[in-house]
């Protein structure tokens, strides 16, 4: 099962071509460069899981 549910990103950001766009530019910050993590725990060890969570927990958002 995916954590998180698509639903509950979609919530957060309505685009999935935006969702898709943000986590995988956020999991290229988190794999080559040396980003600090926004969240104290993940459930997820791969880089484009940690930034799905991020968007989920509300700490990565996308500008307008």
């Amino acid at each position: 099962m995916l954590a998180p549910p698509i639903d509950s990103l979609m919530q957060k950001i309505n685009s999935k071509y935006s969702l898709v766009t943000v986590a995988a530019k956020r999991a290229r910050q988190l794999q080559y460069e040396d980003q600090k993590l926004l969240n104290d725990d993940y459930i997820s060890e791969k880089f484009v899981g940690m930034a799905l969570e991020e968007i989920d927990s509300g700490k990565l958002t996308m500008e307008k």
